[in-house]
């Protein structure tokens, strides 16, 4: 048995537990959100051993360079074995939690509902 030498990329992204189906991943390759060494790519394209993936997420870009073909589902021992993670760390989360106010305080009047809209961003009257 020969192991091949290039697979679908929507294939190898299922294969290698990156996507959750191969419909996400085609999905995900029409909507711009894979690129393959650098360009953007097509579901249907055939990776090979080398290949620089960037995978597009909200808020990150995960980046993985394929050290092996899969071209079935594997176990995540296996699969995790057929690529290198290169992508940088995940930015600290910037947004503060939102202001909680004490149970059993009731309903806040208009003057502290005011405030917290003003702390949000949302102090526009949008009934004019």
């Amino acid at each position: 048995m020969t192991e091949a030498q290039s697979v679908r990329l929507d294939i190898w992204l299922w294969s290698a537990r990156l996507m959750p189906t191969r419909s996400a991943a085609s999905a995900a390759c029409r909507a711009g959100h894979v690129r393959r060494n650098g360009g953007p790519t097509k579901a249907a394209q055939r990776v090979v051993v080398g290949d620089e993936l960037r995978l597009r997420s909200p808020g990150r870009e995960r980046i993985y360079v394929i050290t092996r073909i899969l071209t079935t589902r594997v176990g995540y021992p296996i699969a995790r074995a057929a690529y290198e993670d290169h992508s940088p760390e995940p930015p600290p989360q910037l947004a503060a939690a939102p202001p909680r106010r004490e149970p059993g305080t009731g309903r806040p009047t208009k003057r502290e509902r005011r405030a917290l809209d003003r702390l949000r961003g949302r102090d526009e009257d949008h009934r004019r």
